[in-house]
């Protein structure tokens, strides 16, 4: 893999505060290409964080798992896509209507041009193993269970899915080559686990099938995030 398609590989989850998201932001300037916005980030700073990184030359994945009714959902991807992400996720547990609202919206937003923000839908939590699905109801296999959101997200016209670097060759399989498959739960070797349950190293989650992967705190707590990011960029150059 050349270096510059290892650095639009990897996105990096920025999951703190104000202070220190720009603090990265301007470290990783210049290596980094993908920054994740998340909830706890987004609920405090609101759309203009979103902006503040783009302005930086960042693309921007806005990870908010949208997850109501059809009509909310719509409103909010329009109001998410004119922040300028490029990239969105909704819940694929919310069926079918509510995706296609969810692509109604984000297109709505580019005001009759192409729309530029994808839509990607959340399968299962890569924080959840079979245990913790059965306790909320759903008694299939999580591969199964994947497969069965990620079939509905692509009839209902979304971009892609996430899911875990375990489910990723499967996804990429169903959904064909042209088909975001974005992979959290992935850690370096030697990382911490954290919250995550279904993991994989960076290379591994790439020959599976991802086109991108999401790396949070082991590039964001590191002593040195630059240098973190640069050896994850190395692993991919070297092995994928």
């Amino acid at each position: 893999m050349l270096e510059a398609d290892a650095r639009e590989r990897v996105i990096v989850a920025i999951d703190c505060g104000r202070e220190r998201a720009l603090e990265l932001a301007d470290e990783l300037a210049g290596h980094a290409r993908w920054l994740k916005v998340g909830m706890t980030l987004f609920y405090a700073e609101g759309p203009q964080i979103v902006r503040e990184m783009r302005e930086r030359g960042f693309k921007v994945f806005l990870d908010l798992k949208l997850h109501d009714i059809p009509h909310q959902v719509r409103g909010a991807a329009e109001a998410a896509a004119r922040t300028g992400a490029d990239l969105l996720t909704i819940h694929g547990l919310g069926a079918g209507p509510m995706m296609a609202a969810a692509v109604d919206g984000a297109s709505a937003a580019a005001d009759g041009a192409e729309r530029t923000t994808k839509v990607i839908a959340v399968t299962v939590l890569t924080s959840m193993d079979q245990q913790a699905l059965a306790s909320i109801g759903v008694t299939s296999p999580v591969a199964e269970e994947a497969d069965r959101l990620a079939r509905l997200a692509s009839d209902n016209g979304v971009d892609g899915v996430v899911c875990s670097p375990q489910e990723a060759a499967r996804m990429r399989e169903l959904l064909g080559e042209g088909a975001l498959v974005v992979t959290p739960g992935v850690r370096p070797a030697g990382a911490a686990l954290g919250d995550q349950s279904r993991v994989a190293t960076p290379s591994e989650a790439i020959a599976s099938g991802a086109s991108h992967i999401v790396v949070g705190r082991p590039i964001t707590g590191a002593d040195d995030p630059v240098g973190a990011f640069e050896a994850i960029v190395a692993e991919l150059v070297e092995r994928a």
